[in-house]
């Protein structure tokens, strides 16, 4: 077996460094669950991609294998799961997934069960196993003693509870970034379907603020281009800026306009 083989060289985490550029990262939400989508999007810019476990019908092998697809790619995988249950975050970890969002993170209690779940002991309560895919089927031979160098947690702050509490859940340890959802926070609002509200997109400014005071990184999703641009103006580090089903919904609507209107036209020219 070669050195080359048994190395842990490089290892850590890829969004850990891609932040370290000092640019703000553009990413895209893929909620199509394709292979060929997520192999299409991930090389046309995007710094990051978000496999969505949530809103979508993405299971741990669809997941393991957008992360393969990825990873021979110059995009990053994010992986949203529906939450940090510890049973399901441990078959995720030892699938290789090294960067994690979890959503409705809104009391300090729950940012720390999530980070708990993500670690091995004394820090968390991960369960040990050796033989996976995240240690290279153990021929990184330390990885149980450095696992920790190549997670990431992103919480989602995204309901007026959590938004009370971020500095809170910002300050704890293993809680890498904050990421604030625009939807599930204008429902928290009494603004159901209006994400993009002027006093949603104003309390995520607040909290960002206090978020950026503590030196912990940020990233929101934008309702609207419009927004995405004010959000990468303003400093946040990464920023989902589209969403694989709607560029291709948006794009099938328009072109299905236009062609019945022209069919519609044709008709009345004849006659018909």
């Amino acid at each position: 077996m070669s050195e080359h083989s048994n190395s842990m060289e490089g290892f850590g985490n890829p969004f850990r460094e891609a932040l370290k550029q000092g640019r703000p990262l553009t990413g895209i939400w893929s909620m199509l669950n394709s292979d060929n989508a997520v192999e299409a999007v991930s090389w046309t810019g995007f710094d990051w991609l978000l496999i969505d476990g949530e809103h979508s019908a993405v299971t741990l092998a669809d997941a393991t294998l957008y992360c393969r697809i990825l990873a021979a790619t110059p995009t990053i995988p994010i992986v949203r799961l529906v939450d940090g249950d510890p049973s399901r975050m441990k078959r995720y970890l030892d699938a290789g997934i090294q960067t994690f969002m979890l959503p409705q993170i809104n009391t300090v209690e729950m940012a720390q069960a999530a980070v708990a779940s993500m670690h091995y002991p004394p820090k968390g309560i991960r369960g040990v196993a050796a033989m996976h895919r995240a240690s290279r089927f153990t021929h990184f031979k330390d990885y149980i003693k450095r696992a920790s160098e190549s997670i990431f947690l992103i919480v989602q702050v995204e309901t007026e509870a959590a938004i009370d509490n971020v500095e809170a859940i910002a300050a704890v340890d293993g809680v890498d970034a904050v990421f604030f959802g625009p939807g599930d926070l204008a429902a928290s609002m009494g603004k159901l379907g209006q994400p993009g509200d002027a006093d949603v997109t104003a309390r995520i400014g607040e909290a960002f603020a206090k978020v950026k005071r503590l030196g912990k990184t940020c990233g929101v999703l934008a309702a609207n281009a419009d927004l995405a641009e004010k959000y990468i103006g303003d400093g946040f580090d990464f920023v989902s800026v589209a969403n694989d089903a709607a560029l291709l919904v948006t794009s099938a609507n328009a072109v299905a306009d236009r062609f019945s209107k022209q069919a519609q036209a044709t008709k009345t020219r004849q006659g018909g």
